[in-house]
């Protein structure tokens, strides 16, 4: 009897080795100094955040995790569930995808890489985070002027300003052009052009490939841009 009982767990365990889900995209990796924790890989569906695979890592720092990737479209690996301030963001799609980053820091710079969209991403991202820190000096510089109350330095700060934010949304335009046979570039486009023109908009969309206007992101684009123009008629 006791040997059946073990040969049924046994037999258990083998069906649920065997039965985990493999996907048409592989996120492999190592989370350098992780010797005991939960690794999960998320997505949002509809407006939820959901858990599409999870790995437990007991004693090693490497992990496997798969999904079924219809459309390019971004992911989460997050520790132990937090998705506040430990997670990886990264676009999934089709084939392997390693990630590489370590316990401490966790989130902070890891190191993407089989993921072509997550390459533009990058790249787009390494020029607006200058954009970004622009911002921040321009910010810092309004206040000063204000304090001091600097009306002629105020009228300077705000027309400087005009201009960065026209070269911002050119930039992003011209990258999404040059993209657009990327599901990045709805995203960016998405995400980033938020004071951009309906004209610049526009522009954007026609330009992308029909495989990418078919995309998660495509869509959403698309829907964007048909919600503008509906309320612009209403107006």
């Amino acid at each position: 009897m006791k040997k059946i009982t073990t040969l049924l767990v046994l037999s258990i365990v083998l069906f649920a080795c065997s039965s985990k889900k493999e996907g048409n995209m592989i996120v492999q990796g190592q989370i350098k100094g992780l010797k005991k924790g939960t690794l999960y890989l998320q997505k949002m569906k509809d407006t939820l955040l959901v858990s599409v695979d999870s790995v437990a890592l007991l004693g090693k720092d490497t992990f496997t995790l798969t999904d079924n990737v219809d459309s390019p479209v971004l992911y989460y690996l997050t520790f132990d569930g937090n998705t506040t301030d430990k997670r990886i963001l990264f676009f999934g799609e089709k084939g392997v995808i390693t990630i590489n980053d370590q316990v401490k820091g966790f989130g902070y710079a890891p190191k993407i890489t089989g993921s072509k969209n997550q390459a533009i991403l990058d790249k787009y991202n390494t020029v607006s985070k200058r954009f970004q820190n622009q911002r921040l000096e321009f910010i810092k510089k309004d206040f000063d002027a204000k304090k001091a109350n600097d009306l002629d330095l105020l009228k300077k700060l705000e027309v400087d300003y005009k201009r960065l934010t026209r070269r911002r949304v050119l930039y992003t335009t011209n990258f999404a052009l040059t993209n657009a046979d990327y599901e990045a570039a709805p995203y960016i486009a998405l995400t980033e052009m938020y004071d951009a023109s309906l004209k610049m908009l526009d522009t954007v969309n026609y330009s992308l490939s029909p495989k990418v206007k078919k995309s998660t992101y495509g869509k959403r684009f698309q829907e964007y841009l048909d919600n503008i123009k509906e309320a612009e008629r209403k107006e």
